[in-house]
C-alpha cells in the first residue's frame, strides 16, 4: 500500500469554474488538520510551458523558486498553503510529449512503436507520482486542466483511470467539479448538465467519488438527493460551492460543507483533528473589516484581463489586511496615458504601481505615470519593467538624457540605460531562456528597502526578465540621487532602486508578488500600502488645515 494518497480534481460542463481554488481550499483544510499536502496542475495545452503565452491568452505566467514558468493556479496553491511549488507541480502536454520523443530518440523503447497508450500515459503517471514518491507528502492533489470530454484531456483521464486501478481502493479518489445552472425563465436549478458531465467521465472508466457543484443559488436537499442518485455518489459527497465575496472564503465554505471530512473518509485517513484555521480567520476578519480605504493605480498593458496581474492583485489583498485597509485598485491602460492627459488620468490616486510586461506597446504611458508619481510625491512601486521605466524616466528628466531608453524598445538609443544582459545576446530561443527563478540580493544598509525588509541585508526573490539596469550609467544616476539599494553580488546587477528625496519611491527588478501569501504578506507590498495610507492621511489633513 502506497504511503501517499492521491486526489484528482476534474472539471465538467464549462471551464473557469475554479478547480484551482477548490483544490487549494481542500489542500488548506487538509494541511490545517496536520496532513502534509501539495497540489500539482496538469495542463492539456501543447506549449511546453506558459512562458511564451500572451497574458491575454492565459493570464499571468507564475514563476517558482526553481525557475519554472507555470500556470497561474500555482500562485493560488502557494498563497493558500504558504508552501513553495516547483517544476514538478506543473506539467503540460507539450512537456509530456517532448520527454517521450526524447526517450524514443535515445532508443529507450527498444524498437517498440511509441503510442499514446502505454507510452504517453506512463509518462503522465510518472509525473503525477514524482511528488508522492519524494516522501515529503501525505496527500498529493492533482488538478486536471480543461473540461472532461475535451480531446486534449483524454490521455490525462486515461492515465488517472490506470493509476486509480494500480493504487487500489482507498488510495486515490476523484473530485468532479461541475456547474448547476439556474434558469431564470423556469426559476429553478438544473442538474442535467452535471448528469451528462458525470456520464462522460464514466464513459472514460472513471467514477466520481465527490461532486462539487458550482452554483449561484442554494442547492436544496432534494436536488442533492437527485444528484447523488443519478451521479452514483453518496448524498454527503454532493458538495455545494456557492458564489462568495472572496476566494479566501472558499476554504471556510468547504469546511462547512464537510468536503475535507468526506475526502478523509474515502481515503481511509483519520479525521479526528479538526482544522486549525485561526490564522486564516484572523486574516479574513482584517480583510473584511478595514479601518480605511486607499486607491492605487495599477498602470499596465494587459489591464483588460484581471488574471494578467493576478499575483499583484492578491498581494494587495494580503498587504491591505496587514494594514487593516481596503485597497481599491484602479487599472489604467498605459497605452491611454499621454504627455497631454497623464495628470488627468492619474488624478485621485493615493499610490502608483507600474506593472511588469514585455515589448514597446504602451511604454511612454508608463514613463509618464512614473514622472507623475515622482514629481507629485506620490508613493510609487515599479516592478520589473516598472523599475526599468523609472530608471529611463529619471535619466531623461533629471540627467537630461532625452533619448535614454531600453534596447528592448529602441535598439538604436544613444543612451541604453536598460540593456540586454550579455549572456542573453546570443540566445535565439524564446522559451525558458530569461533570468528565471530565485536570485540572491544584497541590500544596502540604511536604505528604504533595508527598512522595508526589517533590517535584512540578504534576500532572495524571483525573477522573469531579459533586460537589466545598465551599470555604465550607475555612477551618473547615483550622483543625481537615484540610489541602487540592492545588488546581486554574483552578477553585479542592480536589483532595487529608490529615491531618498521622495516620500516612498521604490523600483525592483524582481517580482515580489510571486512570494506574497496569506500567512506571509510580502514586505514590499505591506510597506507600499502603509506609505500610501500615510500619504492619504497627510493629504486629507493638509486639505482640512
Amino acid at each position: 500500500m502506497p504511503d501517499t494518497k492521491y486526489i484528482f480534481v476534474t472539471g465538467g460542463v464549462t471551464s473557469s469554474l475554479g478547480k484551482g481554488i477548490i483544490a487549494a481550499s481542500l489542500a488548506k483544510l487538509l494541511q490545517a488538520r496536520g496532513y502534509k499536502t501539495t497540489i500539482q496542475k496538469l495542463d492539456p495545452y501543447i506549449n511546453v510551458d506558459p512562458g511564451t503565452l500572451n497574458p491575454y491568452e492565459h493570464g499571468e505566467c507564475y514563476v517558482t523558486d526553481d525557475g519554472a514558468e507555470t500556470d497561474l493556479d500555482l500562485g493560488h496553491y502557494e498563497r493558500f498553503l504558504n508552501v513553495k511549488t516547483s517544476q514538478a507541480n506543473n506539467v503540460t502536454t507539450g512537456r509530456i510529449y517532448q520527454s517521450v520523443i526524447e526517450k524514443e530518440r535515445r532508443g529507450e523503447f527498444l524498437g517498440k512503436t511509441v503510442q499514446v497508450v502505454p507510452h504517453i500515459t506512463n509518462e503522465i503517471k510518472e509525473r503525477i507520482q514524482i511528488l508522492g514518491n519524494s516522501g515529503e507528502y501525505d496527500i498529493v492533489i492533482t488538478e486536471i486542466g480543461g473540461t472532461v470530454g475535451d480531446i486534449e484531456s483524454l490521455p490525462y483521464i486515461e492515465a488517472v483511470r490506470q493509476l486509480l486501478w494500480e493504487l487500489g481502493d482507498g488510495n486515490g479518489i476523484v473530485i468532479h467539479l461541475t456547474l448547476v445552472p439556474f434558469l431564470s425563465a423556469a426559476g429553478e436549478l438544473k442538474t442535467k448538465p452535471t448528469q451528462h458531465s458525470v456520464k462522460t467521465l464514466m464513459e472514460s472508466g472513471i467514477k466520481a467519488d465527490v461532486l462539487v457543484c458550482r452554483t449561484e443559488h442554494e442547492i436544496s436537499d432534494e436536488i442533492k438527493q437527485k444528484l447523488a442518485l443519478f451521479c452514483n455518489v453518496k448524498k454527503e459527497a454532493v458538495i455545494q460551492s456557492i458564489d462568495v465575496a472572496t476566494i479566501y472564503d472558499v476554504p471556510i465554505m468547504m469546511q462547512q460543507e464537510g468536503l475535507d471530512t468526506v475526502v478523509l473518509q474515502k481515503l481511509a485517513l483519520p479525521d479526528s483533528n479538526k482544522p486549525d484555521l485561526t490564522q486564516w480567520n484572523e486574516f479574513l476578519k482584517r480583510h473584511k473589516n478595514p479601518k480605511s480605504k486607499v486607491t492605487i493605480g495599477l498602470i499596465g498593458k494587459y489591464v483588460e484581463l484581471q488574471d494578467s496581474y493576478k499575483s499583484i492583485l492578491e498581494s494587495f489583498i494580503h498587504a491591505g489586511a496587514a494594514n487593516e485597509v481596503k485597497v481599491k485598485v484602479r487599472t489604467i491602460h498605459s497605452e491611454h496615458i499621454t504627455e497631454k492627459n497623464f495628470e488627468e488620468k492619474m488624478k485621485g490616486l493615493d499610490g502608483v504601481l507600474v506593472a511588469p510586461g514585455f515589448g514597446e506597446r504602451g511604454i511612454e504611458g508608463k514613463i509618464n505615470a512614473v514622472q507623475y508619481a515622482r514629481e507629485n510625491g506620490i508613493p510609487f512601486l515599479g516592478i520589473c519593467l516598472g523599475m526599468q521605466m523609472a530608471v529611463i524616466e529619471y535619466a531623461r528628466n533629471i540627467l537630461g538624457l532625452k533619448e535614454a531608453n531600453s534596447t528592448e524598445m529602441d535598439e538604436q538609443t544613444p543612451d541604453p540605460v536598460i540593456d540586454l544582459m550579455e549572456e542573453q545576446k546570443t540566445i535565439t530561443n524564446m522559451g525558458g531562456t530569461m533570468r528565471l527563478g530565485a536570485w540572491d540580493c544584497k541590500i544596502r544598509e540604511n536604505t528604504l528597502v533595508h527598512q522595508i525588509y526589517g533590517g535584512e541585508t540578504a534576500i532572495s526573490e524571483r525573477h522573469r526578465h531579459r533586460y537589466e539596469y545598465n551599470n555604465d550609467y550607475r555612477e551618473a544616476l547615483e550622483n543625481a540621487g537615484m540610489v541602487s539599494s540592492g545588488i546581486n553580488e554574483e552578477t553585479g546587477l542592480v536589483e532595487t532602486i529608490e529615491l531618498p528625496s521622495h516620500p516612498w519611491f521604490v523600483g525592483v527588478q524582481y517580482h515580489p508578488e510571486y512570494k506574497s501569501t496569506v500567512a506571509n504578506p510580502h514586505p514590499l507590498f505591506v510597506g507600499f500600502v502603509k506609505a500610501v495610507l500615510q500619504h492619504k492621511k497627510q493629504q486629507t489633513n493638509a486639505s482640512l488645515a
